[in-house]
């Protein structure tokens, strides 16, 4: 049996295949992901567009693209669909810290199910990657049955049974909204 790669060899790696999609889990097994469809890319645009948009008008933070890396406590190296960083926790980064995988788990995240992701697969990722890792709220968007399971710090998950109303940022994201209407083609 091989060794698993390190967080330093994964990144390397990434570094020399920049045209793979992939995420390091916490026992070093790396999972190569195929590229989203279109509905899927456009969700995850319009949620990073909006959560931007929000965070420029607060100067509360960063907002980062599905493609930033994060290594999370456990080990593992994950990359949300959209994620959110508040300016407290970057405060104490290292710039070196932030050109690599960085040692920093989003307040907030963002996973949108595309047509090729198993559901039961991502519900444990939200909760047993990003939630147990620190996250403090993070949304499964479901396009398939057009629904929304809404995971906080405390472990309680609500669902979201339409695409009507409006989500909130709850308290990590005080007065952000996400007008759910924008996900219907």
């Amino acid at each position: 049996m091989e060794k698993p790669l390190t967080v330093a060899e994964f990144l390397t790696f990434s570094l020399a295949n920049p045209e793979l999609v992939m995420e390091r889990e916490a026992d070093g097994k790396i999972n190569i992901m195929s590229p989203v469809g279109f509905r899927s890319g456009k969700v995850e645009n319009l949620i990073a567009t909006r959560l931007t948009l929000w965070s420029l008008e607060r100067g509360a933070g960063e907002v980062l693209s599905s493609s930033t890396g994060f290594t999370l406590p456990d080990g593992s190296v994950r990359s949300p669909d959209a994620a959110w960083v508040s300016t407290e926790q970057l405060a104490g980064m290292e710039p070196e810290e932030l050109d690599r995988f960085a040692a920093i788990v989003p307040e907030f995240v963002v996973e949108v199910r595309s047509k090729s992701d198993s559901l039961a697969t991502l519900r444990d990722k939200m909760q047993q990657v990003w939630i147990a890792n620190g996250t403090q709220l993070a949304w499964l968007i479901d396009l398939q049955d057009e629904q929304i399971f809404v995971y906080r710090s405390d472990g309680s998950v609500a669902i979201v049974e339409s695409f009507s109303g409006e989500l909130s940022g709850e308290d990590v994201l005080p007065d952000f909204r996400f007008d759910l209407t924008e996900l219907i083609d």
